[in-house]
């Protein structure tokens, strides 16, 4: 079962960087043709923390993938994963360095990730 859920346009991916202004979440960018990227991919969807998780296929995505990179100030890459609070990336990271554990690490701040109350 997906624990994300896909993003497939510009007005979409808008919606979730101001969803980001409410809680933090996790934005992963995918080439489902990369060996690397489905490597990345599964350490994505073995993250269980209870965060919004969103992927962007940069394929058949291509416009979104970039406005993703406009946005938020980051050249494109891929695979390629972020953490978004407030609007801002607080981490981010490319290729092999995209693991379940550095998702656990960079989300163990976020009280409300951790079943703390804000």
């Amino acid at each position: 079962m997906e624990n994300y859920t896909e993003i497939t346009s510009v007005d979409q991916w808008k919606k979730v960087l101001e969803q980001s202004n409410e809680k933090p979440l996790v934005v992963f960018k995918h080439s489902t043709t990369c060996p690397v990227s489905a490597h990345a991919y599964g350490e994505f969807s073995s993250f269980e923390k209870p965060v919004d998780r969103y992927l962007v296929k940069v394929i058949e995505h291509r416009q979104v993938s970039d406005e993703i990179s406009d946005d938020l100030g980051i050249q494109h890459q891929s695979p390629q994963a972020f953490v978004i609070a407030n609007g801002e990336v607080v981490w981010n990271a490319s290729h092999w360095k995209i693991t379940k554990k550095e998702l656990d690490k960079v989300t163990a701040s976020f009280p409300h990730i951790n079943g703390q109350a804000d």
